[in-house]
């Protein structure tokens, strides 16, 4: 009865409007007080989600991200791309979902990903035929591999709260995201099929092939460099958003010089305002995660769950299914913040790998960035392609049912998940 009524309080104080991290934290410190605890706790709580070295590599990834943002990237990836792939049948879908990959795998977030590859893809995929809510939602599946694929905030996040360890994460994530592409682009090649209006890309040039090629390559360097240092165990995690921080940096201003003072500190002031904004929910996450602890709450809904579900099937279902409505009106990093410390305890009587299970929530959590009212993405390609929420959302739906195709396939063969950061 107490966790019903917490979790009604926690629903109430959201949807009345109050920032995540004020209803968390506020929350917290209210049950810490009703249940005499000190409140030192509160304080005690802040202090230790500011202080992790993990998360350093949070606002360094931003940072890289939005440098490279700011300067450009993102046109003269999908130019390079276009240049390859586009006269290929549904070619310039497939430059634009190979484009949010690589983009992704130097970024970490799937806002900047949509928005840097949309604001030169939507316009010329409808030049070329393609409908409008086809190019849509395109766009606003292909930014969410922008937290699958590594680098990936989400998943720093994850292994800060269940202390896994984040290059293994990284590495669970190559296999899907690379599923999730190559299922994205089939369907843009059938779709581009069917489409009466479609009118193929002519082939390029070998010169224009050649020119976009190297004007691409230091940036997808830079993606490789990244990946491949925290492959070979080199740097950590932490330490490789530095180094694609001052990479990033290097290739805008003195190999594309593409990046100036105005630039770089919008590139600044950005990264700055969704670090704090990402802070702050981990830290009223931590205040409210330390109340419910000491309520009991976990372990209380671990034996719940222990007792009526009985297979790890059931169980991804059911968590499948709560973490869609809640996709509904929260946005990504407060559903893991609420919901990973509940139910982790659970994972291991049902003999679920906590590394696997993090991959599958940050698909989840995928497919909260672009359901309505409150998917991000929806709200980026929407202001990117001065469209309607309606269209954009209508867009959507197919890509959607992928994602969760993909959900399925990863449950079937786990292997996808676990067999590159455990066997290679």
């Amino acid at each position: 009865m107490v966790t019903i009524l917490i979790l009604a309080a926690l629903f109430a104080l959201l949807l009345s409007g109050i920032p995540v991290a004020f209803a968390l934290a506020g929350l917290g410190f209210g049950l810490l007080a009703i249940g005499g605890f000190s409140p030192l706790m509160v304080p005690q709580g802040l202090l230790s989600a500011a202080d992790s070295f993990v998360l350093i590599a949070v606002p360094l990834f931003l940072l890289m991200s939005n440098v490279l943002l700011k300067g450009g990237v993102g046109r003269d990836l999908f130019a390079a791309v276009q240049a390859w792939v586009g006269h290929w049948p549904g070619g310039l879908g497939i430059a634009t979902i190979l484009s949010c990959g690589i983009f992704a795998a130097i970024s970490g977030s799937s806002v900047a990903t949509a928005a840097t590859i949309g604001t030169v893809a939507i316009p010329e995929m409808t030049s070329r035929g393609y409908p409008r809510r086809f190019v849509l939602g395109l766009l606003a599946a292909g930014g969410t591999l922008g937290i699958l694929i590594p680098p990936s905030i989400p998943m720093i996040v994850y292994g800060a709260i269940t202390e896994e360890s984040i290059i293994a994460l990284f590495l669970a994530g190559i296999g899907p995201g690379l599923l999730l592409m190559a299922l994205f682009i089939g369907w843009s090649v059938l779709y581009a099929s069917l489409a009466s209006d479609y009118q193929p890309s002519p082939r390029a040039s070998w010169a224009e092939r050649r020119a976009t090629a190297l004007r691409a390559l230091p940036t997808i360097l830079l993606a490789g460099t990244v990946i491949a240092g925290i492959y070979a165990g080199a740097v950590t995690p932490t330490e490789a958003s530095a180094v694609g921080f001052l990479g990033a940096l290097f290739i805008v201003t003195v190999v594309l010089r593409t990046l100036d003072w105005p630039k770089f500190r919008d590139a600044v002031v950005e990264s700055m305002t969704t670090t704090v904004a990402i802070l702050l929910i981990v830290a009223g996450a931590k205040v409210f995660g330390k109340a419910i602890t000491l309520y009991r709450i976990p372990q209380d809904i671990s034996m719940f769950l222990s007792q009526h579900i009985e297979t790890a099937g059931l169980f991804i279902l059911v968590v499948g299914l709560v973490l869609l409505v809640m996709g509904l009106f929260l946005e990504a990093l407060s559903m893991m913040l609420i919901m990973v410390p509940v139910l982790s305890g659970a994972l291991m009587g049902l003999g679920i790998d906590p590394i696997w299970f993090g991959v599958f929530f940050v698909i989840m959590v995928e497919c909260a960035l672009i359901t309505p009212p409150v998917g991000l993405n929806l709200y980026v390609i929407q202001a990117v392609g001065k469209a309607s929420m309606g269209e954009v959302s209508a867009g959507v739906w197919p890509f959607l049912l992928i994602m969760l195709l993909s959900v399925l396939l990863i449950f079937f063969w786990t292997d996808l998940v676990l067999y590159i950061p455990f066997h290679l």
